[in-house]
């Protein structure tokens, strides 16, 4: 049986000193108090309720462990780091409980203290977090002029970061080392090259290396075709551009990438925001393995790559947001799967190149709405000691919205 109710108190690395009186006074009334074992080393003598370490894994153990800590007298508290809804068991107490039987009693973040260090406005960082996360989440938030603050959990993240931001051409960047923040042995100081305490943040001061030919990779959607890894297979800038704009990316809404090829309409709309997230439909095994280089080396590593042909390939899946098919919209039954897949509210945009794909998108829209549209591309090229225009293949899109079944 889980508890009415759970006070969760955040704590920092000055310990007991440092809380405010009501977290003091909820921890001292606690019959029970769950935590991890550095944050119940920080408590007094004088905190008479029982101590109980948080379990590992931490999600599997923790209802059973709420569960047991509910039949003691005197309430509960589960101790966290810092803020406990910044990156904290906060979130996931409000998740499996609910936010009315959670009462959070906050502390300031290791990212307030590090801003603070700084002088940092906060509301102009961006913050990434790498904690048990790939360190290829940086990628998108290295952007010319911009400031980062990455919370690590390795000894050698302040390294790590040097080496990404060298092969980045931001190699220019300062960066700093806040460790131990607000604690007695708090150190702030240039990244050296040397280990860390495995507790600190990684402050970028994003500066890109024009004059060594490196060029920033945005987040809207268009990056030019050579950042990606490619054996032609892939959806052109112009093209891919329009195409994600029909699909209108929606932080947190899922993509299906059906025929991926290198990955780049479900990478494009992953880097729109850090919530967003996509799954890459592919046949080919060398271009599932691309497609996964490709999501790496832009910054999104959770790009889900799921093997097989659609239709086929697309049974059980999460139900998606949006859909974009990049070919095959002649194949038996491919169209009429992912239309049913689709979420309400949803949109599905498919491209094709031959005629036989403008008369089957031209029977879809029929069929369910929505627009066509042809899209011609010409890039200026030398002919001769002149230059012309070479046209690619024009592509014909057709967009289509799914109705809402109810309120929006």
């Amino acid at each position: 049986m889980l508890p009415q109710t759970v006070t969760v108190a955040g704590i920092g690395a000055d310990g007991w000193a440092g809380l405010a009186p009501g977290s003091r006074a909820a921890i001292e009334q606690a019959g029970v108090v769950v935590g991890g074992p550095r944050q119940l080393a920080l408590l007094p003598d004088s905190v008479a309720g029982q101590r109980i370490p948080l379990p590992s894994p931490l999600l599997p153990g923790l209802p059973e462990l709420l569960g047991d800590a509910a039949l003691a007298a005197g309430g509960l508290v589960v101790l966290a780091s810092g803020d406990p809804m910044f990156y904290g068991i906060g979130s996931t107490l409000v998740r499996l409980l609910g936010a009315e039987r959670v009462r959070v009693l906050p502390h300031p973040s290791s990212v307030s203290l590090a801003a603070a260090r700084l002088g940092w406005p906060l509301d102009d960082v961006d913050v990434v977090s790498l904690v048990g996360r790939p360190l290829a989440l940086l990628h998108p938030a290295l952007q010319p002029g911009r400031r980062v603050l990455a919370l690590a959990a390795e000894a050698t993240a302040a390294a790590d970061v040097r080496a990404l931001l060298a092969a980045r051409g931001f190699g220019a960047s300062p960066v700093t080392v806040l460790a131990d923040l607000g604690g007695p042995s708090e150190a702030v100081g240039p990244a050296d090259g040397q280990p860390h305490s495995r507790l600190a943040i990684v402050a970028i001061d994003c500066r890109l290396d024009a004059s060594a030919g490196a060029e920033p990779l945005p987040r809207t959607p268009g990056l030019p075709d050579d950042a990606f890894e490619q054996d032609g297979q892939i959806t052109k800038r112009e093209i891919r551009a329009l195409a994600l704009a029909a699909l209108a990316p929606v932080p947190g809404q899922l993509l299906w990438d059906v025929g991926a090829g290198s990955g780049s309409i479900g990478i494009e709309w992953m880097r729109t925001h850090p919530a967003s997230r996509a799954i890459a439909i592919e046949p080919r095994a060398d271009r599932r393995e691309r497609i996964a280089r490709n999501a790496a080396a832009l910054g999104v590593p959770g790009l889900v790559v799921v093997a097989g042909a659609a239709p086929a390939a697309l049974a059980g899946l999460p139900r998606p947001d949006a859909v974009f098919i990049g070919g095959g919209v002649t194949a038996e039954g491919l169209v009429q799967a992912c239309w049913d897949a689709l979420a309400a509210g949803g949109r599905l945009v498919a491209n094709a190149v031959t005629i036989e794909g403008e008369l089957a998108l031209a029977g879809w829209r029929r069929e369910l709405g929505g627009s066509l549209t042809r899209i011609a591309v010409e890039r200026a090229d030398r002919l001769g000691s002149f230059t012309a225009w070479r046209p690619a293949l024009p592509v014909v899109q057709w967009s289509v919205g799914k109705a809402p079944t109810g309120p929006v």
